[in-house]
């Protein structure tokens, strides 16, 4: 047993994905045994919202960072199986004040645990312009209205990418970012999370 399996069974830590009683690091065995890649012809994620969800909201809100590596690299695995022919690996922004609170960003922490296991570089290729409430908050609809202009590009981007973010709801902000990457000259965008809530939501997107 690794020392961070032996203090988190010590504390009496539970599995953020189930709340079963933790006897091995970050993740129970049941939990562990989902985490499959599942595939969409342009999409990687593990697992459904329902269960995985809690594994981001443990990264968002319970600075569980070192979870972000561990899930990156299995969202890796599926990404290497894709055969993409990727360039690189970048997230989506956050808001400034939100990555200040927090300390970070947890799409990034999972694109750069992504970019290092494939051995191709991570680069923060967008900003978020508008200042809005948390999607968490928002209705289906308001969701689907995000502003076109969401997201803009740093630079131009060249090069097939893989666009990374925690959890797909609608598809409606993974979509706003990876056309603002396409606009500013990606050749095709793929796109990765831990979990999505609606896998045929993202089925409307054509590359």
């Amino acid at each position: 047993m690794t020392f961070l399996g032996w203090w988190e069974q010590l504390t009496g830590a539970t599995c953020p994905g189930c709340g079963q009683s933790l006897h091995q690091p970050l993740l129970c065995a049941n939990c562990r045994a989902l985490l499959v890649p599942r595939h969409l012809p342009h999409f990687v994620y593990l697992g459904d919202y329902q269960r995985f969800g809690q594994l981001a909201k443990a990264i968002k809100y319970q600075g569980r960072r070192e979870l972000a590596t561990f899930l990156g690299q299995q969202i890796a695995l599926g990404a290497k199986q894709a055969e993409w022919g990727l360039d690189g690996v970048t997230a989506v922004p956050t808001l400034f004040h939100r990555k200040v609170k927090r300390g970070y960003n947890q799409a990034e922490l999972l694109a750069q645990a992504v970019a290092e296991k494939l051995h191709i570089p991570y680069q923060d290729l967008l900003l978020r312009t508008t200042w809005d409430t948390s999607q968490t908050r928002k209705t289906l609809q308001k969701r689907l209205e995000l502003p076109e202009t969401t997201f803009q590009p740093k630079s131009p981007v060249k090069g097939i990418w893989l666009l990374v973010d925690d959890v797909v709801t609608t598809g409606t902000t993974f979509e706003r970012a990876r056309k603002a990457l396409l606009e500013a000259g990606a050749t095709r965008v793929f796109g990765a999370a831990i979990a999505v809530k609606s896998p045929h939501d993202l089925s409307r997107y054509s590359l």
